[in-house]
Formats: structure tokens, sequence, C-alpha cells
């Protein structure tokens, strides 16, 4: 049953519940208050804790290296339930999550998480703050966050184009808005703070509870809690096979699109690899007191041969979503990546990938980069309202 049935039947519950209340003796009144919490926790069930390029992306069985070690630190169809609350609760509560070491799956799958005892030390890992960048590739945009311009089109045209709001407008609604993915599902991460990447681990799991599907969860839990519906595609696409994952992905998807005409925002949540031939990055910056890991946008543009005439919607929206993070948690990004990627965003026009980390940060910094990604993309949203 999906979050949506469930939330439905949640209040048609409460209404009757309501009805009777009227009719109820003094002493059958005493039950009611438990009767209610009953029902409130019936929204709130969950049923689990649920173009490449390799200097961008990491191939399945080795992590990526880079050419020069200075150029990494400059920076040079299943549905998941999720553990989020429902709308009918009180948007401004805090999210406690599971910390994901503490999290086991009822089913790891066929390349489970490694145990303590199986971590043997590789390259060092570098923790590091991507700052703000300079070169002629990259602009500012108004209000925070920069873009990194890979292609032809000028940095001027950009840059006008950058102040526009996103092409589309959400509503008050209990239909899906949003929709999430992941077409490389097994990207994992380190489990804690650590000085060495492991030698064995490819940073790869089928284990939901330790890849990029807990994140799309974290994501989720926030989104919810802002009253914005979700559905959270947790389906593996990139295992046991890795060639082929984004025409998966794309199978999951398109159905959901078509049945879902409300959904108006669709992100593919990945992790990078960025790393050198001696070490890897953990980039990451301190928010509230607590470590996140630096996330990226990546926005395709269309070199004619792509197939995506809407491409320049997307853009608006990641400078939108961008400047978003930025107002809310500085230094949260690194500059949103604007190339020759398709990505599958041509589905919608509110369509991006987003990075969260790499794999040399840990699970808790991607779940809570997960959680500011949730509150800031809320946020927008709400703030583009019919």
């Amino acid at each position: 049953m999906t979050r949506f049935k469930r939330r439905k039947i949640a209040g048609v519950v409460k209404c009757i519940i309501l009805m009777l209340v009227p009719f109820c003796t003094a002493g059958a009144a005493k039950g009611i208050p438990f009767i209610k919490s009953a029902v409130d926790r019936i929204g709130n069930i969950s049923v689990g804790e649920n173009g490449e390029d390799t200097a961008v992306k990491s191939d399945y069985y080795n992590v990526p290296q880079k050419n020069a070690s200075e150029d990494v630190l400059n920076g040079s169809i299943i549905l998941s339930e999720g553990y989020g609350i429902s709308a009918e609760e009180d948007f401004s509560l805090d999210i406690n999550l599971q910390n994901p070491l503490d999290m086991v799956s009822d089913n790891p799958g066929e390349k489970p998480y490694p145990s303590e005892d199986e971590w043997t030390a590789g390259i060092d890992i570098v923790r590091t703050t991507y700052g703000e960048y300079s070169g002629t590739s990259f602009f500012n945009l108004s209000d925070g966050g920069q873009v990194n311009n890979k292609t032809s089109v000028s940095n001027s045209v950009l840059i006008e184009e950058s102040r526009l709001l996103p092409d589309f407008t959400t509503s008050d609604t209990d239909e899906p808005q949003v929709l999430l993915y992941h077409t490389h599902t097994t990207e994992s991460f380190e489990p804690y703070v650590r000085e060495n990447l492991d030698a064995n681990f490819n940073y790869r799991t089928t284990d939901e509870t330790k890849n990029m599907i807990m994140v799309g969860n974290a994501i989720q839990a926030e989104l919810e809690a802002q009253g914005i519906g979700v559905i959270h595609v947790t389906e593996i696409h990139d295992y046991p096979s890795y060639n082929g994952s984004y025409g998966r992905s794309r199978e999951s998807i398109v159905p959901i699109l078509e049945q879902y005409p409300s959904i108006k925002v669709a992100l593919d949540i990945h992790r990078d690899a960025v790393s050198s031939d001696t070490f890897a990055a953990q980039p990451y910056i301190e928010i509230d007191g607590k470590e996140a890991a630096q996330i990226m946008i990546i926005s395709g543009c269309d070199d004619g041969t792509l197939d995506m005439p809407n491409y320049m919607k997307n853009f608006h929206f990641a400078c939108s979503l961008q400047q978003q993070f930025e107002k809310d948690y500085a230094g949260f990004t690194r500059p949103i990546l604007f190339d020759y990627r398709h990505y599958n965003q041509d589905l919608t026009t509110g369509s991006l990938l987003i990075e969260v980390g790499s794999h040399g940060n840990t699970l808790e910094q991607v779940q809570y980069s997960g959680q500011l990604i949730g509150r800031s993309l809320g946020e927008l949203l709400n703030k583009i309202k019919e």
C-alpha cells in the first residue's frame, strides 16, 4: 500500500471517529485519545529503513582516477515508503533519522556492505571543503552559488537565463509532485570519518540502508514533512550490470510520470567519485554543528544531438535550487555543472541529477545532506505554488 493510499485511509478513519464522538458516552470518551493516537500512526507507518564521464562518475568496478591530484582538491520499480511524517502533522517538527550504521536491512542483497572486520587500508582520505571557484568557465549566481559552464553557450546568456524562475508551479494536492530515483542505486560511502579508503571495497552495495536509497529516504522524509507528495523509486538499476543503467532507470520512471502528471520534479540522486591515484577527497562542510557532504547539481545542455529541446528550463530550476541551497546553507554546494549530458533530463522541466558527496564521504554526512536537500527543495517548491 502506498503512502498516498494510507494517507487517504487515515483521513477517512479520522472523519468517522469525529462523527462518532458526539454519540460516545463519557466513559468511552476516556479511550478516544488512545484511538486517535493509533489512527494518527496510520499515516506514519513505514515498511523499511528504507552520457557517462569518468571525470565525474565512477566506473562500476573501479574507483576512477584523476590525472592531477591538485585538480581533485581544487575541484578543477519499487516504491519506497521512506520514513517521513504525514502531511497532516506539524511541518516544524525536527526529523531524527536513525544513524545508517545502526540500520539493519532485512535483505541486503547479493552485495552486502562490508562488516567492520572486513575493512582494509587503502589510499588516503583527504578532508576538504570546496569554496568559490575562479576561471572563465565559472560565474556567480545573483543570490549565491556558482555555475561551471562547460558548453559553447556564453556565460552572458546563461547569466540572464539563471535569473528566471522555474518553468512550473506546484499546488496544494495529495498527488505526488516529486519523483526521486537512482540510476546508480548501489553507490555507497565510508562508514565513518577515518584516514584511509578501503582497498578492496568498490563502494557499491545492494544494501538499501548503506546506498543511495538511504539518501533518497532522507530527502523524502523532509519533503513529506512539508506536505509535498513524493514517489521514491528504489529499484536497483546498476547491479548486477552497470552498463545500460540509465536505460533501466528510464524504464522505471516513465510509467510513473505517465500515471502521475502532477509530478513536476524528477531528481536522479547519485554520489560523485572524487579521487586521484593516491587519495580520495571527502568534501564536507559543517552546518548547524554537524558535518554534511557537499553536493553538486548537474544540468544537461543539448548540442543538437541529445533530443532535449527544453534543457534550458531544467537550467532555470537548477539555478533556483542552487540559490535556495546557498541561501539556507552557505557553502553547501559545489558549482552547478552545465555540460552536454542527457541523464534522462528530457522527461520533465524539473529534471536534474544531484551528486551527494563522494565515495570518501561518510554515511552520516550524506544522510544529513539528504535532509538539507529535502528542506531547501521543499521551501522552494512551496514558494512557487499556484
